[in-house]
């Protein structure tokens, strides 16, 4: 559905997207992961019309949207990082102003915003104001106002920054039910939980590269495997050791007692065939496992552990914020 080959985007002697490639099937809900100055933002705006890129394609559904701004009005949907909402109009006004910008007018319009009001949980407020409305509320009205026009494709720029953790679910809870539904959504974040509880793919960003791209499944299981063994050894501690120190994927061993930590970097197969070995040489294992992973330690594994990244959840974001 959308194919980026080589994006590229300059400021003055600042390279914003170098040789960026990206690429989102239909019916994906795809999360864009990186830190403030990776190229998230230039990306999608380059994707939504907004920027100019300096060199690379873009194509939807094989039309290049890097030169055809109108195929991009009519099939893409853009929610921004702010809510860019017009606080002196009702709620329906606001949906009503959006609809004929898109030439959708009268009973068709009204049916189609009311649908979507009620779709994100809002039809009972569409006679108020929207400065009366909290700022999870003006998140989902933008959203409402992104898909006036039932784009092929929707693009969300951070849209559960700020937001408390009611109206995050409620929003993620609505992006789930849009994707169930069959359209395809790139949604940008820095909290690597938040996207691994809804999106089917992940890319990881930095320095204006895609470093790392798959299925959620794929990327947990490099998560998985680019974490400790601990092994838990009843007798044959010498034995055991002796097989490890000589083991090509065992990097580093830590002794602790009858406890072993292993930096093991082999698949799950790798790791069977490690337990077969220790086991036919009469090294009695008690326990053997994978310490469990998570996505925010492997980010910051493959981007160098740079100070400024993503958080690990919602709850580090609002403390860091106080």
């Amino acid at each position: 559905m959308l194919d980026v080959k080589g994006l590229t985007k300059r400021y003055k002697n600042f390279t914003a997207l170098d040789q960026f490639d990206l690429h989102v099937d239909r019916g994906e809900l795809f999360g864009f992961v990186g830190p403030n100055g990776a190229g998230k933002t230039t990306t999608l705006k380059i994707l939504t019309g907004l920027l100019k890129a300096d060199g690379g394609t873009a194509t939807l559904d094989g039309k290049n949207i890097l030169r055809d701004r109108a195929y991009i009005r009519e099939n893409v949907g853009y929610m921004p990082d702010f809510s860019g909402v017009y606080d002196n109009m009702k709620v329906f006004e606001y949906m009503e102003f959006y609809a004929s910008a898109y030439r959708i007018e009268g009973p068709e319009a009204r049916e189609r915003y009311y649908e979507l009001l009620e779709m994100v949980g809002l039809s009972r407020k569409a006679g108020s104001f929207v400065d009366e409305l909290s700022r999870g509320m003006k998140q989902r009205l933008s959203l409402a106002r992104a898909l006036i026009h039932d784009p092929r494709l929707l693009i969300l720029d951070e849209p559960a920054s700020g937001l408390d953790p009611q109206s995050r679910y409620h929003l993620k809870e609505v992006l789930k039910y849009l994707n169930r539904d069959g359209k395809t959504i790139i949604i940008s974040s820095h909290i690597l939980a938040e996207l691994s509880e809804m999106c089917t793919d992940i890319g990881i960003i930095d320095s204006g590269r895609m470093i790392l791209r798959g299925s959620l499944i794929d990327i947990l299981d490099q998560v998985n495997q680019n974490n400790p063994l601990e092994i838990t050894i009843y007798d044959g501690m010498e034995q055991a050791a002796k097989i490890l120190k000589e083991h090509p994927r065992v990097q580093t061993v830590t002794f602790d007692y009858h406890k072993i930590m292993v930096n093991f970097s082999g698949s799950h197969e790798d790791e069977a065939e490690l337990l077969k070995k220790l086991l036919i040489n009469d090294v009695k294992v008690y326990e053997f496992i994978r310490k469990p992973g998570s996505l925010e330690n492997l980010f910051m594994k493959i981007t160098e552990g740079k100070k400024e990244k993503v958080v690990a959840s919602n709850e580090m974001e609002m403390e860091s914020s106080l």
